[in-house]
């Protein structure tokens, strides 16, 4: 959760990489919880279950000042950030209701929720400022443009690249896309507002500053220099954005060249990632400082400067999570996969914990477990985005019994936090499976229902 306060697959490889991870994938489980296969997992689940069908209608929420169409709330009323519309948050805790809408058949739920969630989406629009740029939580009280600044460059952080992920959701659960007609322009001039303020030299977005970031305190972002870093999560979201964004402009029957744009835009930003975020030695995905600036004619006028920087960018080479997005969004090969998971999710606990996917490698010097909620603490504690982030990526890559085990692992904490809690959390210890933030959190918590 942010806060504003501080801050190709497949094919032959499929069968390959499948096979290269099975020995590893019983390893790693030998001596945690039975793996359940999802008819299991389904009837264990059942207490996760029952608590959001008696409590998911509470995140549908109606008008208030200036949030003034219904929309979704993150947590359960009275609860933090119940009052808030997030940006990101809104797109995880859209796509588990629908979920839950299915799993209750409850057609009146259904269409209430489809209500609230294109009202969340307009909400955004409302807010949108002249050159694009949307702010990336929106109070009942506050004003029209969010509190953005005019100057530019702006480093202040806007909202990330969802909208187009949250419209296909509702496209897709309506059969029309119509609803968004009046209010493609506006995406685009979204995104052209990030590629005028945040898109650097090597072809990868970067963040303006730190502040509500989506993944708050991670160390490849948090506390660095303004407009320094392409975090993978802005990326890959970006990249997923784009996909989405050219699907509905199919769709709308837009004009040929701006579906061309958007095709070419989502293949440049791709190559980017593999080209600047792959590690080859590490066998991992790392965010990028892209801050590569020869200053010898400014520090050292009419001295010889010799060879020249031939780098455009550095890799962070900090383990965090994000270096298996690039499995959620499709852009790794099979070849990466195999190897990617071999070495940093089969090997070793370094990234898996007991209760799931820890937000940072646990020999990372910054790693802790401290409850924090300003920001938010990624260093380590698992949160159940990440763990649907990667469970996303092991089905897409063929990895049925590594991502069974992901799912049941989930499944397994959740029903542990209900029982000792009385709700769900925001985030959670990754070896003893102990609440460390905000009951009553729903959010992305809620997206296990796809996971069982």
């Amino acid at each position: 959760m942010d806060h504003l306060s501080r801050r190709r697959l497949l094919g032959a490889g499929t069968v390959g990489l499948a096979a290269a991870a099975t020995l590893s994938a019983t390893r790693v489980h030998a001596a945690q919880a039975p793996v359940w296969d999802r008819a299991h997992r389904r009837a264990q689940a059942q207490p996760i279950v029952d608590y959001l069908a008696a409590n998911g209608a509470k995140l549908l929420r109606e008008p208030q000042g200036a949030i003034a169409l219904p929309s979704i709330s993150p947590s359960l009323p009275g609860k933090e950030y119940s009052a808030q519309l997030w940006d990101w948050d809104t797109l995880w805790t859209s796509t588990a209701l629908f979920k839950l809408a299915d799993f209750m058949a409850d057609p009146a739920f259904s269409a209430r929720l489809t209500r609230h969630v294109e009202g969340s989406l307009l909400t955004f629009f409302q807010h949108q400022r002249r050159e694009g740029r949307i702010p990336l939580v929106i109070n009942p009280v506050m004003p029209p443009d969010g509190g953005l600044r005019m100057d530019a460059p702006n480093h202040q952080n806007q909202a990330k690249p969802v909208f187009g992920q949250l419209a296909l959701l509702l496209a897709d659960r309506t059969g029309s896309a119509e609803f968004l007609r009046p209010h493609f322009e506006p995406l685009l001039r979204f995104y052209e507002s990030w590629y005028l303020g945040n898109m650097s030299k090597p072809g990868l977005f970067v963040w303006g500053d730190d502040v509500c970031i989506g993944n708050d305190n991670d160390p490849t972002t948090y506390g660095r220099p303004y407009f320094s870093s392409a975090n993978l999560l802005l990326n890959c979201l970006f990249y997923q954005d784009l996909g989405a964004a050219l699907t509905l402009a199919q769709r709308l029957g837009r004009p040929a060249a701006e579906q061309a744009s958007l095709a070419a835009r989502r293949q440049a930003l791709g190559d980017a990632i593999q080209r600047h975020c792959w590690d080859e030695r590490d066998a991992f995905y790392y965010t990028a400082d892209v801050q590569v600036v020869d200053r010898r004619s400014e520090l050292l006028p009419g001295i010889p400067q010799g060879m020249a920087t031939s780098w455009q960018v550095l890799p962070l080479r900090i383990q965090t999570f994000t270096g298996f997005l690039p499995l959620w969004c499709g852009l790794a090969s099979p070849a990466q996969a195999a190897r990617l998971l071999e070495r940093n999710w089969f090997a070793d606990d370094r990234l898996r914990g007991a209760w799931g996917v820890r937000s940072l490698g646990r020999q990372e010097p910054m790693y802790s477990m401290v409850a924090s909620g300003n920001p938010s603490n990624w260093l380590g504690p698992v949160w159940i985005i990440a763990n649907y982030f990667v469970w996303k990526g092991l089905v897409a890559y063929g990895q049925t019994q590594a991502a069974d085990a992901l799912a049941s692992d989930t499944v397994r904490l959740l029903v542990k936090s209900l029982a000792e809690t009385g709700s769900l959390n925001e985030y959670y210890h990754p070896d003893t499976g102990a609440a460390l933030s905000h009951p009553g959190f729903m959010d992305w918590d809620m997206l296990v229902l796809e996971m069982i």
